[in-house]
């Protein structure tokens, strides 16, 4: 199999398995809490992560690092896991899974917007568009199919899935000064951020063993929206010699995530998320492809 092959079945793999995530958020977190389940799959991370760079042998890097250099690695992961995925999951326990993963999936315009203010980027008008196209399908989502009535379907859940999107959007700008292996960095991040989920745990409902299926589904979300998914999509992005064409892939994620909503969550699938959502990833294409434009000579 050559490389470019390799490349395109890693990749969809990691789409697909991305795209059970929504689905496995909605159906754990009717066995466990938000905070329950964070701990449960951040531990899961961290051990498969661990696991991945003791194999790789480099666990034992991090050990001779200065304090500074550790901190420096883990802090990001405040934001993500920590606060992140504790406003996302509340997000998915008030809202329709539906209606939660294309909200989340906003975080590409959420990401150029504060890019202004910390990079220096600008704005012309052409992406100024793509912005608005992108949220007036988070409207139409957020409204069930009546932009124009304001009318929200959950409104502290519609503004925790949209918050979701500025966390995430904050840690990745965060990165864009890291040099760092980004399986080291994401490592770093969970174990860093694992005691103060505990002790967001402890003081908040104590700890308890979860029934089996809600920790077989924390186990699920730990590796493969936390982990081993992350490692086939940079393994994927290595082997390519088009990384736009891998890239790219990651567009059919949203779609094929409300197909396994309907089927395996049960959800009846309104025409508006379909709307919505057609909107927020028109936006993000358009957004990218003006990037293309003004990048290359």
């Amino acid at each position: 199999m050559t490389d470019e092959r390799r490349a395109l079945f890693l990749g969809l793999g990691a789409v697909l398995l991305w795209s059970t995530v929504a689905s496995a958020f909605k159906l754990s977190l009717q066995y466990l809490s938000p905070i329950q389940l964070l701990f449960w799959a951040s531990l899961t991370s961290v051990c498969i992560l661990g696991l991945v760079l003791a194999l790789q042998g480099r666990l034992t890097e991090l050990i001779w690092l200065p304090p500074g250099s550790l901190l420096r690695l883990g802090l990001p992961g405040l934001l993500t896991p920590w606060l992140y995925y504790l406003v996302l999951f509340k997000a998915y326990e008030l809202l329709p899974a539906q209606e939660a993963q294309p909200l989340n999936y906003s975080w590409a315009i959420t990401l150029s917007l504060l890019a202004v203010p910390v990079l220096g980027h600008r704005l012309g008008l052409r992406h100024l568009g793509a912005i608005a196209l992108s949220y007036f399908g988070v409207l139409i989502i957020a409204t069930r199919g009546a932009p124009f009535s304001l009318e929200f379907s959950n409104g502290l859940g519609v503004f925790l899935a949209l918050a979701s999107t500025l966390i995430w959007a904050a840690y990745w700008l965060w990165q864009t000064w890291s040099r760092v292996d980004p399986v080291t960095g994401l490592f770093c991040n969970f174990l860093f951020a694992l005691p103060f989920i505990t002790l967001t745990l402890w003081f908040t409902e104590g700890f308890s063993l979860p029934e089996p299926r809600g920790l077989a589904g924390a186990v699920y979300v730990g590796m493969f929206e936390m982990g081993l998914t992350f490692l086939l999509w940079l393994k994927a992005l290595q082997l390519t010699r088009s990384t736009a064409r891998i890239a790219n892939l990651i567009y059919l994620s949203p779609f094929l995530s409300l197909v396994l909503i309907h089927l395996v969550v049960g959800e009846e699938i309104l025409a508006s998320s379909y709307l919505g959502l057609l909107f927020i990833v028109g936006g993000v294409l358009l957004q990218g492809n003006i990037r293309n434009e003004v990048e290359t000579p």
